[in-house]
C-alpha cells in the first residue's frame, strides 16, 4: 500500500482514495468511538462515585443517584379529608354488586388504608422539599449532573450499538482488504494466472455469501417475526458488503494487475487462493446444494454479531499492535540483549519469552508477528541463526502467549463455558507456557551448530545497562497510565480492560517517540527492510555498537504514524475478522453434519478419550481460526469430554496448546502466513533457496521445529496430569 508516485488510472485512483483515506478515516473514527465508549464507561463509574462523594449527604439520607434528574413535585393531596374519604369509600363498597359474595372492608380497615396513603404522600413531599433544598445548597450540581449523564449517554449508545459498530468496521475493512488483495492465503499471487484463479475463487465465494445473506433476510421477513431496526441495518450491511465484494472480485478477474508476471501454473495458483474464499465456497456448496440450507452462512455470520464486544476488542488489539510497530520499543529492548552476543538459539529463547507478554496483550491474534516479526527475524539472523530457524522463531513469537493473561482467546473460552474461569485458565496457562518455552530451548539447542555462546559480562553488562536507559521512558509511560486508570478511574489492568487501555498506552508512546524525533521504525508490512542484507551475521561484544540511526529522521509525525498504523489495521481487520467469521461458518457446517456423533459413546478408558481429543484438537487447530474453533468446540466437543470425566480445566489446556500447535502447523499455519507477510515473499524464497542442498530437517526447519516443540508439549499436557493425578483434577 505504498505510494510510488506513479500516475494512476481512474479505477486505481478510486482504490487509492478508498484505501488511504475513506476506509482509514472511517475505521479510525469507529476505533476511537469504541475506545471512548470503553473509557467513557470507566469515567462514568468514577463520576458516579465522585458525585456521591461531592453531593451525597448520609446525615439527611440524600444520595447523588436521587438527583440525577430534577425532582418532580408529587401530584397527591398532602392534606386530605380522611373522614369524607372514608364515607365515600364505604358507600362505594356497599354499592358493589359482589359485596354479598366477597364481603366489604370494615370502616377501620378503610381508614387505615387511607392513612397509609396519606403517609406515603407526605413522605414524597418531604423528599421533594429536601431535594429542592439540597439543590439550592449545591448550585454546581446541575452542571456536574449534565457532564455525568453525557458520559452515561456515550457508553449507553455504544453498548446499544456495538453490533452495528463492528459490522460497519468490517464492511469498510473488508472492502479495503479485497481491493488490495490483502486476504490471507498460503502464498501471495504473483503471476497473471495466480491473480485470475484468485479472482475466480473470490468471485464465487463472495457470490455464495451474497446469496446466503439475501436468503437469510428473505427467510426472516417471511417468518413474520418482527425485526428490530438494529437487525434490519445489520442484514442490509451484510448484503451490501458481499455484493460489493462480488463486484470487486469480478472487476479484478477482468483487470489483472499490471505488475503481475507472465506464466505460472495451477498448482501454485491454487495456493494463492485466500483461506476465506476456500471456506466460503465449501460451506456455500454444502449448505446450498446438499443441506437445502442456503441461509446457513448468513446465519452463522450472526455469531460475529452475538460476540460483537469480543471482536471489537480484537480490533482494538490489532490497532494496538500496529501502533506498537510505529514505536522503537522492540528494537530498544533488543539493544539490551545485543551486547551479550548470545548464540542464536539462546537469544531466540529469550525473545520468545519476552514476546509472550505482548502476544497476550495483543489478543493472541498473530498481530505481534506482524508488528515485530521483521525485526525479530533480522535479529535472530544477525546473531548467526539460520534463515529457516529465524523464520520458525518469528512464527512462534506470536503463539506462546496464547495461555497468558490477558489473552482474549481465554476470555472467549470462559464466556462460553461456565465450568471454567479466566483466573483458573490463566493460572494453569503459566505452567503450559513454561513447558513450551523450555521445550523450545532444549530442542533448538539439540539441533544447534554452536551450543552456547556468551560475551564477557565485564564487557557486555555496562553496554547492556546503557541500552536499558532509553527503555525507561516507555516503562514510565506504561506505569503512569496504569496508575491513572487504577486510581483516577478505579480500573485495574486485566483481561477485560486491556483492550481499552493498551491502545491508549501505545498512542502515548507513539506521541512520545514523535516529540523526540526518533528514527523511523521498521518498514511497513510486507516490504522488507533493505538494510538486512548489509547486516553482519556475527557481532562481537567487545566491539558491539548499537545501530546507528544518526542519518535517519522520522519519516512522519504523530498524525502520520497514526494514519499509517490505522491503514494497516484496516487491512488486518478486513482479513482476520472475515476469516474468523468464515471459520465460524465452517464450525457450523461441522456441527450440522453432527461430526460428534462419530465419537464413540461407550469408551471405558479415559486414556482413549484423551487420545481422541488430542487428535481432534490438532485437526481443528490446523484448519480453523482459534476464535471460530472455540465456538465450535464449546458447543460440540466440550460437553462430551466433560461427560467422560475429563476435567474442564485440563480439557481447555489441551485445547489451547492445540491452538498453539495449529498456529504453526500446515495446511493453514496462520502465524507462518503472517510472518511471511511481515518479512516479505522474496526473503522467504531466499531462505528456502539457501538450504536446497541441505538435509531434510534443515530444508524444512521453519515448519518442523515448531511442530517438534509443540507436539511433545501437547502430549505432556494431555497425559501427564491424568497419569500422575496432578492438580487434584482426577482422583
Amino acid at each position: 500500500m505504498q505510494d510510488n508516485g506513479l500516475k494512476r488510472s481512474g479505477l486505481d485512483q478510486i482504490k487509492h482514495i478508498w484505501t488511504k483515506w475513506v476506509s482509514t478515516l472511517v475505521v479510525l473514527v469507529l476505533l476511537m468511538l469504541t475506545l471512548v465508549i470503553g473509557t467513557g464507561e470507566m469515567i462514568h463509574g468514577q463520576l458516579l462515585r465522585m458525585g456521591e462523594s461531592l453531593y451525597g449527604n448520609p446525615a439527611t439520607g440524600m444520595q447523588y443517584s436521587f438527583l440525577r434528574a430534577d425532582p418532580v413535585a408529587p401530584q397527591c393531596d398532602r392534606h386530605p379529608n380522611i373522614d369524607a374519604q372514608v364515607q365515600t369509600q364505604m358507600k362505594a363498597n356497599a354499592a358493589d354488586e359482589f359485596a354479598d359474595v366477597f364481603g366489604t372492608a370494615s370502616e377501620s380497615d378503610v381508614r387505615a388504608s387511607l392513612l397509609a396513603a396519606q403517609q406515603m404522600c407526605e413522605e414524597k413531599y418531604q423528599f421533594f422539599d429536601k431535594a429542592e433544598k439540597h439543590l439550592a445548597e449545591h448550585p454546581s450540581l446541575p452542571f456536574y449532573r449534565t457532564v455525568e449523564t453525557y458520559f452515561f449517554g456515550i457508553f449507553k449508545f455504544g453498548t446499544d450499538n456495538r453490533a452495528i459498530l463492528l459490522v460497519l468496521m468490517v464492511v469498510f475493512a473488508a472492502i479495503s482488504a479485497t481491493l488490495n488483495a490483502h486476504h490471507i492465503g498460503l502464498r501471495s499471487p504473483t503471476t497473471k494466472l495466480d491473480f485470475r484463479v484468485y479472482s475466480v475463487y473470490m468471485f464465487v465465494g463472495n457470490a455464495f455469501l451474497t446469496a446466503s445473506s439475501i436468503s437469510q433476510y428473505i427467510s426472516v421477513i417471511n417468518s413474520g417475526v418482527p425485526i428490530t431496526g438494529e437487525m434490519q441495518t445489520i442484514y442490509w450491511l451484510w448484503m451490501t458488503l458481499f455484493a460489493i465484494l462480488t463486484v470487486i472480485s469480478f472487476w479484478q478477474l477482468l483487470k489483472v494487475p499490471s505488475q503481475a508476471k507472465e506464466g505460472g501454473n495451477f498448482g501454485m495458483a491454487f495456493l494463492s487462493i485466500p483461506l476465506y474464499a476456500h471456506m466460503a465456497i465449501i460451506t456455500g456448496v454444502a449448505f446450498t446444494f446438499f443441506m437445502d440450507y442456503p441461509m446457513g452462512q448468513g446465519i452463522y455470520l450472526g455469531q460475529l454479531v452475538e460476540f460483537s464486544s469480543i471482536f471489537l476488542n480484537l480490533a482494538l488489539f490489532i490497532w494496538a499492535g500496529m501502533l506498537l510497530k510505529q514505536t522503537r520499543i522492540v528494537d530498544l529492548f533488543l539493544n539490551i540483549l545485543r551486547p551479550w552476543n548470545l548464540a542464536p538459539e539462546t537469544l531466540t529463547w529469550l525473545i520468545l519469552i519476552a514476546a509472550a507478554l505482548p502476544t497476550a496483550y495483543t489478543g493472541a491474534s498473530g498481530i505481534f508477528v506482524i508488528a515485530a516479526g521483521a525485526i525479530i527475524y533480522k535479529e535472530v539472523w544477525n546473531a548467526g541463526g539460520r534463515r529457516q530457524f529465524a523464520l520458525a522463531a518469528t512464527a512462534m513469537s506470536g503463539s506462546l502467549g496464547v495461555v497468558l493473561r490477558p489473552c482474549l482467546l481465554i476470555v472467549v473460552v470462559a464466556s462460553l463455558n461456565k465450568e471454567v474461569t479466566t483466573d483458573l485458565l490463566y493460572h494453569y496457562g503459566v505452567y503450559v507456557f513454561l513447558l513450551t518455552s523450555t521445550m523450545f530451548l532444549v530442542i533448538s539447542l539439540f539441533f544447534a551448530e554452536q551450543k552456547f555462546r556468551i560475551a564477557s559480562p565485564a564487557v557486555a553488562f555496562p553496554q547492556s545497562a546503557r541500552a536499558f536507559v532509553p527503555v525507561l521512558p516507555y516503562v514510565l509511560i506504561f506505569i503512569l497510565i496504569w496508575l491513572f486508570y487504577k486510581y483516577a478511574l478505579s480500573t485495574d489492568l486485566n483481561e477485560f480492560t486491556a483492550p481499552v487501555m493498551m491502545p491508549v498506552v501505545l498512542l502515548i508512546m507513539v506521541l512520545f517517540d514523535k516529540l523526540r524525533h526518533v528514527p523511523a521504525p521498521v518498514a511497513a508490512t510486507g516490504h522488507w527492510d533493505a538494510s538486512l542484507s548489509d547486516s553482519s551475521s556475527q557481532t562481537n561484544a567487545a566491539n558491539y555498537k548499537a545501530p546507528d540511526h544518526s542519518g535517519e529522521s522520522s519519516a512522519q509525525g504523530f498524525w502520520g504514524s497514526m494514519h499509517t498504523a490505522t491503514t494497516e489495521t484496516v487491512g488486518h481487520i478486513g482479513a482476520l475478522i472475515i476469516l474468523m467469521a468464515l471459520s465460524v461458518s465452517v464450525g457450523g457446517f461441522l456441527e450440522r453434519i453432527e461430526v460428534m456423533d462419530m465419537f464413540p459413546t461407550d469408551i471405558s478408558s479415559i486414556f482413549i478419550v484423551i487420545t481422541l481429543i488430542v487428535a481432534l484438537m490438532v485437526f481443528v487447530g490446523m484448519i480453523m481460526d482459534p476464535f471460530g474453533a472455540v465456538i465450535l468446540i464449546s458447543a460440540t466437543v466440550a460437553p462430551v469430554a466433560y461427560q467422560y470425566g475429563i476435567h474442564p480445566v485440563h480439557f481447555w489446556m489441551i485445547t489451547l496448546i492445540g491452538f498453539e500447535l495449529g498456529y504453526v502447523t500446515p495446511p493453514v499455519a496462520l502465524n507462518h502466513l503472517l510472518a511471511r507477510q511481515a518479512i516479505g515473499d522474496e526473503e522467504v524464497a531466499a531462505a528456502d533457496a539457501e538450504v536446497r542442498h541441505k538435509p531434510f530437517y534443515y530444508r524444512y526447519e521453519r515448519w518442523i521445529l515448531p511442530v517438534i516443540v509443540m507436539l511433545p508439549a501437547m502430549l505432556i499436557v494431555a497425559y501427564i496430569p491424568y497419569i500422575f493425578k496432578l492438580f487434584d483434577w482426577y482422583k
